[in-house]
Formats: C-alpha cells, sequence, structure tokens
C-alpha cells in the first residue's frame, strides 16, 4: 500500500483492517521519513526509540485483529517534558535530564490502546515560551519556510505531525504551546479542558494551568486521542473528569473581535484571512457577536508579565538553585522575574484572575464560542534573537488567557498568506465543550477546503462523514445503556466491536427515559417537524456476525432500525414503540442519556 503523506488516524486503521498494511510497514515507512526529514530540520527530535523496538512492538501487535485496539498501530510523539520509560526526560535541558521508570500515564493510556510511540521532541525548555527557539537541541523550524519559527514550546511535536511522521503528537499547552505551533504548520492542535488529560509523569510549567495537547491532521483525530487518554487520575493534584456539555451544533453565535482590537501586528494578509474565516463559519451556521477583548487581554498579561510566573519558579525551584547557569539565557531570565513578587503579590493576582474568570463567564451569554486568531502573524528566527521577549509577547496575544479562564480551545489551519505562510484560528468556548468545539472546528476547517500539513495534498479526514463499513461490517449508533461506561456496554465488548466515533442523531428525534427500565434505560422516537439539536450517539463497528448476535439479544420494546445522523447518513441503531417511549420523562433537552444521567 502507498501510504498517504499525512498518517491520519483513519485511513490507517482501515489499511490495517483490510490487510493492506501491518505495523511492521508502518515502522518500517516511519523510520525512513523521518531520516529523509532529518536532512531538512535535525532539530525536529530529541530522543528515538530504537529500531530494534519499535519492530519488536510492530510484532507483538500483530498477533492481535486489527479491530481489537483503536489506535492499532498508530504512530506518535510525545513532547520532552512527558515521562515515557526507557527514554530520558530532558524537558529541553541536559542538565535536568533523568531516566524515568515510568511512563506518563496519557502515554500509558495510548500505548494501551495500541498506539506506536516513535520517539520524544523538541521543545522550548522547560516549555517557557511559543517560539520554539530556546532549546540546546536546535531549533525546528516552520514546515514551510526554514527562516521562520516553528512555533513553541512544542515545537517538534507540531513538526513531526506536519511533516507526516506521525499520526499525532503530544505536546503541552500552559499559554499557548499547543496552539500557536499548529497555525505555523498547517495542522491542527487541540487543548483539552484544564484536568481532563492526566499530568502525572508531566514536567511542569504551571501546575495549575498546564493541559497536555494534541497535535492531528484533523479534529477527529485530535478528539479521537483525547477521548482515549482521558481518565481522572488521583496522582495528578488538578485532574478532572471529562464531563462532557453540549454546544449548540446547528445554529450558533461565535464571538469576534471588534476592528478596533484585531492585531495583527501590521500583516494585512492575515487580517484579511480572519474576515474570511468568519464568513466562512457564518455560512456554516454561526452568527458573529463582537466580544469585549479587554477583559481577556488583562488576564493573559497575568501570566508572564504578572505573579503567575512564580509558578515556573515552583516548578523547577530546586534545579534552578542549583543549575541556572546551566539554563537558556532567555528562559532563565524570565524565571528570574519571580523573585519581584511577593506571596501578597501571588496571592491578589489570584483573586484578580478569579474576578476575571467571573466576567469571562458572563460573556458566554452573549455567544456560544469564540472565533479568534491563534496569532497575529508568525515571526522569523531573526526576529526572536534580537527581540527574545517582544517575539514572544506577540505570539501570544490571542493564546494566553485560555487557561487562566478555563476554557477549551481547539486550533484549525485558515489558510496561507500570499507569500506562501500559513495563519490560523482558534476556537475557544466554555470547559468540557470539548468534543464538540472540536466538531465545530472540524466543519469549519473542511468547508476552508484547504489540504493539511507540509505537502498540503491529504485534506482532513472527517469521521462525521464516516457512516460507511467495510463488507461485511456493520455501523451501530447506540444511544443508552450500551454506551461506553454504561451497564450494557459489556454486550459491545463481547462481540469485539469498535467505537468508529462520536456523533448526533439528526434533529428530529426526541429521547425519553423509559419507565421501571432496568438497567436505566432510554427510549427514542422520530418525530417528524421537530427541531431539536440532535442527540448524542457512539457508532460502532461489528462483523455481520457478531450485530446477528447482537440484535437477536434485544428485548422488546427495543428494536433495531435505521437512524439518520446529523450529517444526513443513516446506520443501524436502537428504535423504541413510540407508546413505551412516550409513556417515559422526555429528556431530550438534555442533548443526551449520557448528560441525563449525569444530572439525576
Amino acid at each position: 500500500m502507498s501510504l498517504p503523506n499525512m498518517l491520519q488516524i483513519t485511513p490507517l486503521l482501515s489499511a490495517y483492517r483490510t490487510g493492506t498494511l501491518t505495523p511492521t510497514n508502518m515502522v518500517h515507512d516511519v523510520i525512513a521519513r523521518i531520516d529523509s526529514y532529518t536532512t531538512q530540520d535535525p532539530a525536529v527530535w530529541i530522543s528515538r526509540v530504537p529500531a530494534e523496538k519499535l519492530l519488536a512492538r510492530a510484532a507483538e501487535l500483530e498477533k492481535q485483529a486489527a479491530t481489537d485496539l483503536p489506535l492499532y498501530g498508530i504512530p506518535f510523539a510525545v513532547k520532552d517534558n512527558i515521562d515515557v520509560a526507557g527514554l530520558p526526560t530532558t524537558a529541553g535541558c541536559p542538565a535536568f535530564a533523568y531516566e524515568p521508570q515510568e511512563s506518563a500515564e496519557v502515554v500509558r493510556r495510548l500505548e494501551a490502546a495500541g498506539a506506536i510511540l516513535i520517539g520524544k521532541t523538541n521543545l522550548d525548555q522547560f516549555a517557557t515560551g511559543l517560539v520554539g527557539m530556546r532549546s540546546p537541541y536546535g531549533q525546528p523550524h516552520c514546515v514551510f519556510n526554514p527562516e521562520y519559527v516553528s512555533g513553541g514550546s512544542s515545537s517538534g511535536s507540531a513538526v513531526a505531525v506536519a511533516a507526516g511522521l506521525v499520526s499525532f503528537a503530544l505536546g503541552t499547552d500552559t499559554a499557548g504551546s499547543g496552539r500557536v505551533p499548529a497555525a505555523f504548520n498547517n495542522i491542527v492542535g487541540l487543548k483539552p479542558s484544564r484536568g481532563v488529560l492526566s499530568t502525572y509523569g508531566l514536567v511542569p510549567a504551571c501546575e495549575s494551568l498546564d493541559c497536555i495537547s494534541v497535535f492531528a491532521g484533523s479534529t477527529a483525530d485530535a478528539w479521537e486521542v483525547e477521548q482515549i487518554a482521558a481518565a481522572p487520575d488521583a496522582r495528578s493534584p488538578y485532574s478532572r473528569a471529562l464531563d462532557v456539555r453540549p454546544l449548540p451544533l446547528t445554529t450558533f453565535r461565535f464571538g469576534v473581535l471588534k476592528k478596533e482590537d484585531q492585531f495583527f501586528d501590521g500583516n494585512a494578509a492575515n487580517a484579511a484571512l480572519y474576515a474570511r474565516a468568519i464568513h466562512l463559519l457564518e455560512q456554516i451556521g454561526g452568527t458573529p457577536v463582537e466580544l469585549d477583548f479587554a477583559p481577556l487581554k488583562e488576564t493573559a498579561a497575568l501570566l508572564y508579565s504578572g505573579p503567575f510566573v512564580v509558578e515556573r519558579l515552583a516548578a523547577i525551584k530546586d534545579f534552578y538553585n542549583t543549575h541556572r547557569q546551566d539554563m537558556d539565557p532567555t528562559v532563565g531570565a524570565i524565571i528570574d522575574g519571580a523573585k519581584n513578587y511577593t506571596a501578597t503579590d501571588v496571592f491578589e493576582g489570584i483573586y484578580r484572575q478569579h474576578s476575571l474568570q467571573q466576567v469571562a463567564q458572563r460573556m458566554w451569554a452573549d455567544f456560544d464560542i469564540m472565533l479568534l486568531p491563534t496569532a497575529p502573524r508568525i515571526v522569523t528566527k531573526q526576529e526572536v534573537m534580537e527581540q527574545p521577549i517582544a517575539a514572544n509577547s506577540l505570539l501570544g496575544a490571542y493564546t494566553n488567557f485560555v487557561n487562566l479562564l478555563d476554557m477549551a480551545a481547539c486550533a484549525v489551519p485558515a489558510g496561507f498568506a500570499p507569500d506562501g505562510l500559513p495563519f490560523g484560528v482558534t476556537f475557544i468556548a466554555p470547559a468540557f465543550t470539548d468534543k464538540d468545539l472540536a466538531v465545530l472546528a472540524g466543519r469549519f476547517h473542511h468547508a476552508l477546503g484547504e489540504a493539511v500539513g507540509l505537502t498540503r495534498t491529504d485534506k482532513p479526514v472527517s469521521k462525521e462523514a464516516d457512516t460507511t463499513a467495510p463488507n461485511n461490517r456493520v455501523l451501530l449508533a447506540v444511544v443508552g445503556a450500551h454506551l461506553k461506561g454504561f451497564p450494557l456496554h459489556w454486550q459491545l465488548e463481547q462481540e469485539h466491536a469498535v467505537l468508529r466515533n462520536t456523533t448526533r442523531t439528526a434533529p428530529d428525534y426526541r429521547l425519553f427515559a423509559l419507565p421501571n427500565a432496568t438497567p436505566p434505560k432510554p427510549g427514542l422516537v422520530r418525530e417528524q417537524g421537530f427541531e431539536g439539536n440532535g442527540l448524542e450517539v457512539e457508532v460502532y463497528e461489528l462483523d455481520a456476525a457478531g450485530f446477528g448476535r447482537f440484535v437477536a439479544s434485544v428485548p422488546q420494546p427495543m428494536s433495531i432500525g435505521r437512524i439518520t445522523l446529523e450529517d444526513g447518513k443513516e446506520v443501524c441503531g436502537f428504535l423504541c414503540s413510540e407508546a413505551v417511549a412516550r409513556s417515559g420523562t422526555d429528556i431530550t433537552e438534555t442533548g443526551g442519556w449520557r448528560y441525563y444521567m449525569q444530572t439525576r
């Protein structure tokens, strides 16, 4: 099989399942790609898993069926402030390096899902910066022009995805490090809600704000990785469960910058691309609403120009006290600034942060999401060398406030300027809206019509449109007790069902909590003329025999019929006798069974 330039997850899984690709083939191809790209940019990787270990991992996977694991044979990379057993963790500082005894929780979960770890990528030292220039291991460059920065601090991770070396990569995001590099390299950067991905095994930058983030070629891939990696973890101080909250997906309001707040540092082309992005999102169903950027700008200043810099010192205090001379000069100077603040200053900064969170919370009454530029413009390496602090501040103009205000964000490409350099926008919404935020950002990305990554030959894969199954396999949508984590999910597991995607029904369905059901379950009914927001369903793939056994076990008043999804495609799914369903409680407004059960 001839592999695509961008190693997106869905095509690779399809190739594994049809037998046209094996993990061993994939490993050989990835090694060759990395070796070739290293001649253009030798600064992407800090350490790599030896070839013999990669091939052994591939051989072990080949003992299992490709349908058994959701990330079977998918290659990925990890930013080198995240622990991987068997590889050193450097955080971009050789004097700091140590050998972890176990992998970070997110790495463990992804490998358990079948993914193949390729290596660890370069970063701005101690994840301090948005430029990708503060590393003794070299400076990865923008994949489109070596004179321009890759963006940081997750520089190597973004380049590894954009260059087609891995399917996805983990970064981290405190001030925008999971978003700015995505914009500068024409890929997706998904910044989860704080605490959703465990930070156990992460060298912190600001532990109260840090998020492990995901770079990928599409929002569908990024969300797939997030939901597999997400889990509460008592070892992670700020861990939270992914309490998924819906967003309106058919018609919605989106906050945009007023003309006087639009700052592109003189780059008229990026200003035009932002205007085009607003127009495109209107065509998808959005209504633009001007927002007040002043409280967001004030919040952003707290991170580097205020007392929150003290938390960066707290993260590496012992090392800083004994090895200050071994640090990058700019990184060291930033952390030196922590000495200018007192404990009183820190608490006053926290109080102001929480006051601004209240202001930001009220903003959501005016719109459902924000659409902002990811960065005003890309900068050259020469600019960073001449003005390292100013250049970094420029790149964080639209990103620094997001974690301080407890928001989720998804950065996507938004076109190219006439000089051939990319521009990106970021979708921002309240915490726990990660899934629907990725859906909306993905629709925008597809409507843009641009291919992703360096080669710009492969368009982003949409799992919303992925509603066809290979021969002898059936797609089944489940809406209630068979959802992942619910009492009857084991019936799907015993038939080796594979989760293909999480989506919604068409808007004309209602959901009812059935009376006297054990275990509790809902009934789905279609109502002609009803216009809701659709209901969450998980779509699973089963072989024909397994589907037959599953259907035979379905009790009355439930039945299996055809369900129309929000993209207009039909799959098999659970339906219920209308009379029985309507004898229960109408829970349509909750958005789905999972949300309803969380509020009981």
